[in-house]
């Protein structure tokens, strides 16, 4: 779709950060990017949407026709039904070039509070830290700053048409990631970025919305049984209490953390929307019986900080957690029921949460 609507100046910023997606996922999903806390999901950029159900045939959702049912397909996982079509709502796009800046911080706190305290001046705000168990540096990492250079407006940008996603999956058997690696290469990653890189430089469109695309190496390197990614809000004013608990179960159960990232996050909880007027935190763990354990004890964390964790990204989330986090989920139960009695579009996900 970019490759097509960029070329007229326009563009929808609620896009995550890999662009090999469709249209219908992305809906169904209630995806966001790195602008969540300026312009929240994409749901914001729906204005309609036709969908197919096996029992009430085609029919038009938006605020104006089938509100709930709109309401319950915009992250509703596929279960209204199949997603036939969506007319989004484009806007502006100021240039295609960027002006990134890195801001060192010395805590996981200390850039929470400048993403809360700044995410109306930048375009794109978000953060990366070293997570290393018993370490005295324990979260510090760097503040990235994107901002829209006006240098730039060529309408013929290069775009995602020439990548081809560069996986390699036949070179890794087995987890390169271990406490040590991961603290090497979080190292050398922090002094690069620290000693070597540029305060302020120029970016390009693709690397700074999809920073993954062309380095697929980074989810090859997790060997044959993948990894485990967690993302979820917090309240700002929880925040400083869960993070103090959420350092004591590293330092005790010392999980292999590959990536730890902050952004924020607007838009209205309901349903099964990942939204809030909240601080957004994603991390990587191996995927072993050890961080399987660590991430068991931080489910105790979600239900005491009333934490919501995301549906889409953590496929181990049991249904006695989400119940008591997404406190919306037996009205969603409910009005499914209304329009699906027979519940004839099921899944894995379905199925483990009960929707």
């Amino acid at each position: 779709m970019l490759n097509f609507t960029l070329k007229f100046g326009l563009w929808i910023p609620q896009i995550p950060g890999y662009p090999y997606i469709s249209i219908g996922g992305a809906v169904a999903s209630n995806v966001h990017g790195k602008s969540g806390g300026q312009y929240g999901t994409i749901r914001n950029a729906i204005k309609d949407i036709l969908i197919f159900h096996k029992n009430h045939g085609w029919i038009n959702l938006s605020n104006a026709e089938n509100k709930k049912v709109f309401d319950l397909t915009i992250g509703g996982y596929g279960l209204t039904g199949t997603i036939v079509n969506v007319t989004l709502q484009l806007i502006d796009i100021e240039g295609f070039k960027f002006q990134t800046s890195i801001k060192k911080t010395n805590s996981i706190i200390e850039a929470v509070n400048y993403i809360k305290d700044n995410k109306e001046k930048n375009d794109l705000i978000y953060s990366w830290h070293r997570i290393v168990p018993n370490s005295k540096n324990f979260g510090d990492g760097f503040i990235y700053c994107n901002k829209t250079s006006l240098e730039s407006k060529n309408k013929s940008l290069d775009l995602i048409k020439s990548c081809k996603p560069k996986f390699l999956s036949n070179l890794f058997y087995f987890c390169i990631w271990n406490n040590f690696s991961t603290k090497t290469f979080n190292n050398f990653f922090f002094n690069y970025h620290y000693y070597l890189k540029k305060k302020i430089y120029k970016d390009d469109f693709n690397n700074v919305m999809f920073p993954f695309l062309g380095k697929e190496f980074y989810f090859s390197s997790f060997g044959k049984k993948g990894f485990f990614e967690s993302q979820f809000l917090v309240a700002y004013e929880k925040v400083e209490s869960f993070l103090n608990d959420f350092r004591k179960l590293v330092n005790s159960h010392k999980p292999v953390i590959t990536l730890f990232s902050l952004k924020g996050m607007c838009g209205e909880h309901k349903y099964l929307r990942f939204e809030g007027n909240m601080i957004c935190l994603t991390f990587d763990v191996v995927r072993d019986q050890k961080n399987i354990n660590f991430l068991n004890e931080l489910d105790r964390l979600y239900i005491e900080y009333d934490v919501v964790p995301s549906i889409i990204k953590d496929s181990r989330l049991k249904k006695e957690v989400f119940d008591k986090c997404y406190r919306f989920a037996n009205e969603f139960r409910k009005d499914l029921i209304d329009f699906d009695r027979n519940r004839f579009y099921k899944s894995e996900l379905s199925d483990r949460l009960d929707l």
